[in-house]
């Protein structure tokens, strides 16, 4: 009788931080990685790369929804397979780029992204596609859809993305929660809650761990509580900031509002630090009507600073960098938008963060 087979020993995980990207590259991209002598734009949403040993390629960038179906995933991954040999790749703002290295196979890869409803565009001075969180689809503190509000206003900004007329490159962010997962961009749209939690006191015992809430708050301004004969929490409405971070570790301190959960616009933010040092986003609208599915309030306030920006800054300046030169009470004057109490950061934790910083003593 024979011996049974022992088991397979387990893969043991690699911890090694970010996978290698090489294995993934497109065989002209990997033949001369580090060795490329310059790039050009043929025309908007179009890469060209030109290596020292003469080797040529082509990236086609094209538009896509973030939240994407079977059937448009396998739409893509057709038409890769048709033009670009299969190899394709997804960029931080969820384009989808496509590398060729037939130069033949580009304008035919073109006309079939836009006629299946992929723009081509997104490259250079245009408004790229929009970074955005997961909304009402996947995320579990949602206030907003964010993917929604990106789809109203690409919809309206569909010719900024196939055109490179802006000054400069022009990166924007929606988000659900003011947790913020957008991340830092020149024009930002993000949930804004102006009431306090309205707490289900006989639900917080047994679905929420109250000294994880109580830590959870950045301002202290929840406590523990004992309500009904049960133990529960209590929230200092003085020094709630309605920021939300309660809600995702305990449900029942429910702070989403038909009425009071809005949506402002934050401009001025941007992570790259080639030519200027990173920069915060700041508020320059409050309370716009979180008003699906089009939300027209927020499109009006995103397109009149776009146009307003394109008209007035100089070629290749930010968004932020225009401000900086005009100055905060002349944006307001052109933008025309209204400048409010709800707009000044009146935080009482401000000065204690501003003080650890190694650049600001006061």
């Amino acid at each position: 009788m024979n011996a049974p087979t022992p088991p397979a020993p387990l893969r043991k995980a690699i911890e090694c931080g970010v996978p290698d990207n090489k294995p993934h590259l497109h065989p002209t991209m990997l033949k001369n990685y580090g060795n490329w002598k310059y790039h050009d734009r043929p025309r908007p949403g179009v890469l060209h790369h030109v290596s020292h040993t003469g080797d040529e390629i082509w990236t086609v960038r094209a538009g896509t929804q973030r939240q994407m179906d079977v059937w448009t995933i396998r739409k893509l991954c057709d038409i890769a397979d048709q033009f670009a040999e299969g190899f394709v790749r997804f960029t931080i703002r969820s384009n989808i780029e496509f590398m060729v290295a037939d130069q033949k196979k580009v304008d035919p890869m073109i006309a079939e992204l836009e006629k299946n409803g992929f723009p081509v565009g997104g490259t250079g001075n245009s408004v790229s596609m929009v970074s955005h969180t997961q909304g009402w689809l996947h995320c579990d503190i949602p206030g907003t859809d964010a993917s929604g509000v990106v789809k109203s206003m690409m919809d309206e900004l569909y010719n900024e993305f196939k055109h490179e007329e802006m000054p400069n490159r022009v990166h924007m962010s929606t988000s659900c929660c003011e947790i913020n997962c957008g991340g830092q961009a020149d024009i930002a749209v993000i949930i804004q809650h102006t009431k306090p939690p309205k707490i289900n006191h006989d639900l917080v015992a047994n679905v929420c761990e109250r000294p994880t809430v109580v830590a959870r708050c950045p301002v202290a301004a929840i406590r523990p509580a004992l309500v009904n004969g049960k133990p529960s929490l209590e929230v200092d409405e003085k020094k709630c900031i309605c920021c939300g971070a309660c809600y995702p570790p305990c449900p029942p301190m429910q702070i989403n509002d038909p009425e009071h959960s809005k949506l402002a616009i934050w401009v001025g933010g941007k992570n790259s630090n080639a030519r200027g040092k990173p920069t915060f986003m700041k508020m320059v609208a409050s309370g716009l009507p979180n008003n699906a599915p089009r939300w027209p309030e927020v499109n009006a306030v995103v397109g009149n600073i776009l146009r307003t920006y394109k008209a007035d800054a100089r070629p290749w300046e930010r968004l932020s960098d225009w401000i900086d030169r005009i100055g905060w009470p002349r944006f307001f004057e052109k933008t025309g938008l209204p400048f409010t109490k709800y707009l000044i950061d009146d935080w009482r934790g401000s000065r204690a963060n501003l003080n650890a910083s190694t650049h600001i003593r006061f």
